[in-house]
């Protein structure tokens, strides 16, 4: 069961071929071919390949990229890591190459070892936020100076290169929730002893910690900050609904929410909490259903929406899609290259009687991702609820829409983002979805900051 618990965190975050998922090295030649394709790919099929960065920058930064390959035998993490590097400079959230899941599972399944502290990213300083060591002096909530001479800075800025994102913000919320330990061992390898230097009650104090199992001590005992779970429960007057991602069975997704609003229109609670913290996101058709329960006119989720075309798209749409859709049938009839715009028909709200009328409250922070910003961003610009939390990390109008093609030697997996979305009001500003009633989720803990103040607001 636990090895279980295991695969599903991962691979089912991260997409695998067989070939990823199986070949460990690869030759100089190979992983320089991938590269290529790598770069060719980005050029003809993302929608925006330099919307944050200069052609100029790509360009150099893939030059010193390929030229860093010095042996002709590269694992499947290096190689992962080297791609990461260069598809990371588009500064593109939705541009991306996945932490290695492959190589850490293997690794962890042979006993492997990683450093024991997890960590949150705020404002510029590092936190602990789990301790797996066996050391039960070492506090959650101290800041982390140093690990092994090398400061918490400088560690981050050599994995920032291995994350897509077009802020800061969102590279720290990525890194959280693909967790520090893992990104650590991606960058550093096993080592067997850190020692660290923490700050705790204004002082500074040092440690000496061993590595703990990455499976027994580590993937065992925690929860992904992301989560697909489904909630519903009332508090006093108040119902809350977290939906879960807006992805999987369709159906089995409507049944839910149809369920949860059967039972709140029953008990006719004054106040509704939507839950759309730590969510992956998913696709718009989910969050509309959603939103159709407590939306009180007509609605898009978008007030502009277009794709690229490519030939590398109409491949994978010829494999992977049904081609009588009108949506796919609109990518494969315009030219390579192409940018055209694609529209959604407005989504009604429910029948009145179904509808909730109350007053609706919706949760947000820096793991909101892509649907869930945009869901919320519609949320907030039809003024449909207030919105409660943080920033999200992701921009509600952003590159997405996204496909995946596998490079031909490693199998590596590379999303690309097809679409540009520009969010209800028509603000195109590099910003996250704000909330109406700010409040930190500091740590990313068990204890809930945002749901508690806003109960207590609530009178609940």
């Amino acid at each position: 069961m636990r090895y279980k618990q295991l695969f599903l965190i991962l691979i089912l975050l991260f997409p695998f071929s067989n070939n990823y998922s199986q070949r460990r090295q690869f030759s100089k030649k190979e992983v320089l071919e991938d590269l290529d394709t790598l770069k060719t790919l980005l050029e003809k099929s993302h929608y925006n390949l330099y919307a944050y960065t200069s052609k100029e920058k790509f360009d150099q930064n893939f030059e010193k990229v390929a030229k860093s390959l010095k042996e002709d035998s590269i694992s499947l993490k290096e190689a992962v890591g080297t791609f990461q590097k260069v598809i990371s400079k588009a500064n593109t959230g939705h541009a991306e190459i996945d932490f290695p899941a492959a190589s850490y599972i293997a690794f962890a399944q042979q006993g492997g070892k990683i450093f024991p502290l997890e960590i949150a990213l705020e404002d510029s300083k590092a936190y602990i936020r789990k301790n797996y060591s066996n050391n039960p002096e070492i506090k959650s909530g101290s800041e982390i100076l140093e690990v092994n001479g090398k400061r918490i800075k400088d560690i981050l800025s050599l994995i920032y290169p291995h994350i897509s994102a077009e802020r800061p913000y969102l590279k720290k919320a990525k890194i959280e929730f693909w967790s520090f330990p893992r990104l650590y061992w991606q960058i550093f390898g096993e080592e067997e002893q850190f020692s660290i230097s923490v700050k705790e009650n204004n002082q500074i104090k040092e440690y000496n910690l061993q590595s703990v199992s990455a499976l027994e001590a580590y993937e065992y005992k925690r929860k992904d900050i992301l989560s697909s779970d489904r909630k519903f429960k009332f508090y006093g007057n108040t119902a809350y609904l977290n939906p879960g991602n807006f992805s999987g069975d369709e159906n089995d997704y409507q049944k839910f929410i149809d369920s949860a609003f059967s039972a709140i229109n029953k008990k006719s609670p004054a106040n509704l909490i939507v839950d759309l913290r730590n969510n992956a996101g998913g696709n718009n058709s989910f969050s509309d259903y959603l939103i159709s329960y407590f939306a009180n006119k007509p609605f898009q989720w978008n007030s502009r929406f277009s794709l690229k075309t490519s030939e590398f798209l109409k491949r994978n749409t010829r494999k992977n899609n049904d081609t009588t859709n009108a949506y796919f049938q609109e990518i494969l009839k315009h030219q390579n290259g192409e940018v055209f715009p694609y529209y959604f028909e407005e989504m009604q709200p429910m029948e009145s009687q179904k509808r909730y009328k109350g007053n609706v409250f919706t949760l947000i922070n820096r793991q909101s991702y892509s649907q869930a910003a945009v869901a919320a961003s519609l949320i907030q610009d039809y003024q449909f609820a207030t919105l409660v939390g943080e920033e999200t990390g992701d921009f509600p109008t952003l590159y997405a829409s996204l496909f995946i093609v596998e490079l031909p030697h490693t199998g590596t997996p590379v999303k690309i983002p097809k679409g540009y979305i520009v969010r209800v009001n028509k603000s195109e500003k590099p910003e996250g979805v704000v909330p109406e009633i700010q409040i930190n989720d500091h740590l990313l803990d068990d204890r809930d900051e945002i749901l508690d103040s806003l109960l207590k607001k609530l009178g609940n």
